[in-house]
């Protein structure tokens, strides 16, 4: 095993100036290149900030070694403010006349390079073995397969010139790539003494993750399931455990890591509240003595900030994250049939729901076979019911009753309404063609009656987590029975606060179910990412999965799903164009095994790519670099894929 923080490394020690091809001119932070970094204050000089998710506001500086190839290399250290890319400090600085395409052949991918180009990459928050914190990252482009000599060169050279790091510089493999070549060479980065430390294990440490940046105030209260009073807009809560539906709170903070696409940060995404992961949040002995208390918490890319506030503050906090009129969603009663997925349109969400006309979407953005076919049941079939049972009389008369106006009474309320429209019988017209549909599977199938509401799966709203589906079982009869508890589910306590701090009005929400076959024996499940949030100037994709059916979005236990970040390669080898980085191994397989096979994990980014520049077009974004597709999948006990819903990121 390499060794991790190990002696120095032994190479010729050459005087700094050795180094220096051109010094830079300018001094402090106008200076454009230095040959040492004597202290942490010269290092942040040159520093630029590297927002990667799981370690925000982490800085970092450029390098370049020139003469890799000669018996004198040559150290540079770049002003990264001033100088983005390395080619171009190459070219303008050291006067090489070079082109982009000659640059890259004699510094990329080759045992005999002229340029050694990287990062250093100051992750303070990290622990190290021996529980001293900090670490500086010796980091390469990740599918640039350094092999041990160019490494142990890097990392001498960079160790003597920054002597305040010399005892917590380690090389980190970025990429599998570079994983692999550091077990081919494993003896050889032995016998060099280079420390090493991997994603996983700077990521696995990470006790802060502020997953969505912002300020609230409210009331600071531990949810832990022992509370009479559930979670109001005007609480910033602390979570010991995630919970499987986040409602509508001013702000979030959780003792267990969060992953990026979970249900939770989607909605403090969309709702623009503050979330991040803090362990221990509860017995901060910053943050403990104001549990109870109204306090603004702020979080940034450099932790977490609780102070005292006032009712007033408080109040108008609120006044402010609410719309100031009220909101009716389209709702188009029209169409009057069920609709199959191969004959609805995108522009039909108005009458079916966005989930799932995204869904019938999806199956014209990539091959049909990769996604689940069915049908489309429209609101009108909803409004239809409701009237006919009188149920939207029974709502007005109940929120009008002086209970429902109870927080604390008003969840019961709800209960009795959802009671009712589970009770109510349905129309016999409905019946029929609700029966009709459920026929029109093969013998045997279970179908999956998913929530479609018009309120839900948009641009800006994900309403993830507001409501249920349902999967209707071969001994449960009609299958009006499993429409009606999708239907009902729109009167989630969940769900109707949400709709009432948002203004919208309850009596025009309107549910479509989405109706397909059930997944069961899932080997793998995940959720997707159609842009690269660690690195967003390059192509890619990030994906969270886990095996079997242990949810990523709402997890029911703490097991920690695989982070996998694809890249675009530079396309500059004959090899597959897209690499990989996992963030995070899954908990539940073993070490070094991933959750997605690799075939499975190309097919899948396949798909993402297709899906992606197909939903791009049809929302007319086709200019916005930050539009991005989050997309749920799972793989069956058989290896086949399904891509099961796509909808706007509201990151």
């Amino acid at each position: 095993m390499t060794p991790r923080f190990p002696r120095h490394l032994r190479l010729p020690a050459l005087p700094l100036n050795a180094y220096c091809v051109d010094c830079g001119s300018g001094a402090g932070d106008q200076q454009v290149s230095d040959t040492a970094l004597l202290d942490r204050d010269a290092f942040e000089r040159f520093a630029v900030r590297d927002d990667v998710p799981g370690a925000l506001g982490v800085r970092e500086v450029k390098f370049v070694i020139t003469h890799a190839d000669a018996d004198t290399p040559r150290l540079m250290f770049m002003n990264s403010n001033l100088n983005p890319l390395h080619y171009y400090f190459v070219r303008d600085h050291l006067g090489a006349d070079l082109s982009v395409a000659d640059f890259n052949r004699v510094t990329y991918f080759t045992e005999n390079r002229k340029f050694i180009v990287g990062n250093i990459v100051a992750y303070d928050n990290y622990t190290r073995p021996d529980g001293t914190p900090g670490l500086y990252a010796l980091e390469f482009w990740p599918t640039d397969p350094m092999g041990a000599q160019a490494v142990a060169l890097a990392y001498g050279m960079v160790r003597d010139a920054m002597p305040f790091a010399r005892e917590t510089l380690a090389f980190h493999p970025s990429g599998d790539i570079q994983e692999a070549r550091l077990a081919e060479e494993a003896d050889l980065f032995a016998a060099f003494a280079i420390p090493t430390v991997s994603t996983f294990e700077i990521f696995e440490d990470v006790r802060f993750n502020p997953l969505h940046l912002g300020m609230a105030i409210g009331t600071l209260r531990v949810i832990d399931g022992t509370e009479r009073r559930p979670p109001a807009p005007t609480d910033i809560v602390i979570y010991d455990r995630l919970p499987n539906d986040l409602p509508l709170v001013a702000g979030v903070l959780s003792t267990t890591p969060q992953t990026a696409l979970s249900h939770v940060n989607l909605r403090a995404q969309q709702n623009d509240i503050p979330n991040a992961y803090l362990r221990g949040a509860a017995d901060d002995p910053a943050i403990a003595p104001l549990i109870g208390q109204i306090v603004r918490m702020t979080v940034t890319a450099e932790g977490v900030s609780v102070t005292p506030a006032s009712a007033a503050e408080r109040a108008a906090a609120l006044a402010a994250r609410r719309p100031a009129l009220a909101q009716i969603p389209p709702r188009n009663l029209t169409p009057r049939a069920i609709m199959p997925l191969s004959d609805l349109r995108f522009d039909q969400a108005d009458a079916f729901g966005a989930k799932a006309t995204n869904v019938a979407e999806l199956r014209r953005a990539i091959d049909p076979v990769y996604v689940p076919d069915g049908f489309a049941v429209p609101f009108s079939f909803y409004d239809t019911f409701m009237v006919a049972n009188g149920l939207y009389d029974l709502i007005r008369a109940q929120m009008a009753a002086p209970d429902f106006a109870d927080d604390t009474l008003r969840p019961d309320v709800l209960k009795s309404i959802r009671r009712a429209i589970k009770d109510a019988p349905m129309p016999t017209p409905l019946a029929d063609q609700l029966d009709a549909m459920h026929r029109a599977f093969p013998a045997g199938t279970t179908p999956r009656c998913r929530s479609s509401a018009n309120n839900e799966d948009l641009v800006g709203f994900t309403g993830a987590g507001l409501y249920d589906s349902n999967t209707h079982r071969l001994d449960e009869g009609h299958i009006s029975k499993s429409i009606k508890q999708v239907w009902a589910s729109l009167w989630n306590a969940r769900a109707f606060e949400e709709r009432d701090f948002y203004r919208i009005d309850h009596l025009s929400a309107a549910m479509g179910v989405l109706v397909h076959p059930n997944f069961d024996d899932e080997r793998v499940n995940g959720v997707a990412l159609t842009r690269n949030i660690y690195f967003p100037t390059f192509e890619g994709y990030f994906i969270n999965s886990q095996v079997g059916e242990d949810l990523i979005t709402n997890p029911e236990s703490d097991a920690i799903a695989e982070e996998v970040l694809i890249i675009k390669d530079l396309n500059l080898r004959n090899v597959e164009s897209y690499e990989t980085i996992y963030v995070r191994r899954s908990t539940l397989v073993a070490p070094d095994t991933t959750v997605i096979a690799r075939p499975d994990l190309m097919l899948l980014i396949s798909q993402l790519k297709l899906i992606h520049d197909h939903f791009k077009a049809i929302y007319r974004r086709t200019d916005d670099p930050t539009f991005a597709m989050d997309i749920e999948f799972k793989f069956d006990l058989n290896g086949h894929i399904a891509i099961k819903q796509a909808r706007p990121w509201t990151g």
